[in-house]
């Protein structure tokens, strides 16, 4: 008998009473429906009738179901010894179900409280309906804004009426001291679309962003720091393509050693986006455009190697690339970061990123005798002169274009 009162053992054995007892079955079809093993779903049918006898014992209805009272059930179960399903992410499942029925409400997004919160909240919503920037740019640029106006001090309202050049200066530089150059800039990104959205909003009355200084950066100056080939073979070796973790991996470390996509890219294929027929990829890049690219015979046997064998049969998601456990949900850029980082350790090289091997994948191209303008087709650069930081990693083709040293002169 499970803590509860419940007949645990199979999931669909698993008896639930009280008010959620109509909303049981459902439960258990959506989760069977989105991948969860038969075990999985017996934990979670035995957290549900759990609850509902707690409600029930409570006078609680379903429409009820708040954040608060969830805590406190949690709280039973910890105190009744459970030993699993103590988290708020482990009603995440249910709570998400009775959301999509319409029994309970979205959360709302909370309210903002500190002057700080408000003035945030206002510069969000210039973002998002003004600027039309996307869900992570918006969410990098509060982070910058707040650590702003957060050293401004209190009464925010007076400290931002009064706000002076020197102050950004000063702020921006003694970010710069503590952090690198590419932060530096992200910051001045944020900053001056702040001041921007000061000034429109009328909190200051003049436009301080002309007292954002620039952050010296030169594009070309850095080599290209590309990855080794026998690193690339060695953190594609690692892969257990014996598995279904393993096959994800590799397909998706091929695709950014071979095709030289971007993370952001591995993570929004879509299984429309493959043509088998044709043997044509559509990657979604940059600025919303999308390019058709060929797909080399070894990622179109590594991409059908993980659909037919590594893919979860039952995924609600189109996307390719999903997580290994349930629910089964499209891979975020992050997590192509993380793949990566796991390959190199489990091929014992030193860590790198996936960009790396976009760089890997362009210097093995002028090696091989591949053109700038060629090496900026593969890698689908919208500016050449992006792709003009190539030209220093092709030391045979720098030699050629060297002039020797005049005689007599000092080497």
């Amino acid at each position: 008998m499970d803590r509860g009162g419940i007949r645990a053992g199979h999931p669909s054995r698993t008896v639930v009473s009280g008010p959620l007892a109509p909303y049981a079955d459902g439960f258990r079809v959506d989760l069977g429906g989105r991948g969860y093993a038969a075990h999985s779903i017996g934990g979670q049918m035995r957290l549900v009738a759990h609850l509902s006898v707690w409600l029930e014992g409570e006078g609680i209805p379903v429409a009820r179901l708040t954040t608060e009272v969830v805590e406190d059930f949690l709280r039973v179960r910890r105190d009744a010894g459970h030993r699993a399903g103590l988290t708020g992410r482990a009603v995440a499942p249910l709570l998400g179900y009775l959301r999509g029925l319409g029994v309970l409400t979205q959360p709302e997004r909370r309210v903002p409280e500190t002057a700080v919160e408000v003035l945030l909240e206002r510069f969000r919503r210039y973002l998002v309906e003004e600027r039309g920037l996307a869900a992570a740019s918006v969410r990098a640029y509060l982070r910058y804004a707040e650590l702003f106006l957060t050293e401004l001090g209190a009464p925010l309202d007076a400290a931002v009426a009064e706000l002076s050049a020197g102050q950004v200066t000063k702020f921006l530089v003694r970010q710069s001291d503590r952090h690198s150059a590419w932060y530096a800039k992200a910051v001045v990104t944020a900053l001056r679309s702040l001041l921007r959205f000061l000034h429109t909003a009328g909190h200051i009355p003049h436009p301080l962003v002309w007292a954002v200084p620039s952050v010296p950066g030169w594009k070309l100056t850095p080599l290209p720091r590309a990855v080794a080939p026998e690193q690339v073979v060695a953190v594609l070796g690692g892969c257990d393509r014996a598995s279904a973790h393993g096959r994800r991996d590799y397909a998706i470390v091929l695709l950014l050693a071979r095709l030289g996509l971007r993370a952001g890219e591995v993570s929004a294929i879509e299984l429309g986006d493959l043509d088998w027929g044709v043997g044509e990829l559509t990657v979604r890049g940059k600025g919303g455009r999308n390019d058709l690219l060929p797909l080399p015979v070894e990622v179109g046997e590594a991409l059908a190697d993980y659909v037919r064998y590594g893919r979860p049969p039952r995924c609600a998601t189109r996307r390719l690339f999903v997580s290994v456990r349930a629910p089964f949900t499209g891979l975020a850029n992050s997590s192509v970061f993380a793949v990566v980082a796991r390959a190199c350790r489990r091929a014992g090289v030193p860590p790198f990123g996936p960009h790396r091997l976009r760089h890997a994948l362009a210097c093995d191209l002028l090696r091989h005798g591949a053109s700038l303008a060629e090496v900026g087709q593969v890698l689908r650069h919208s500016d050449e002169r992006t792709t003009a930081i190539y030209a220093k990693a092709d030391q045979d083709a720098l030699r050629e274009l060297a002039r020797p040293c005049p005689a007599g002169s000092p080497r």
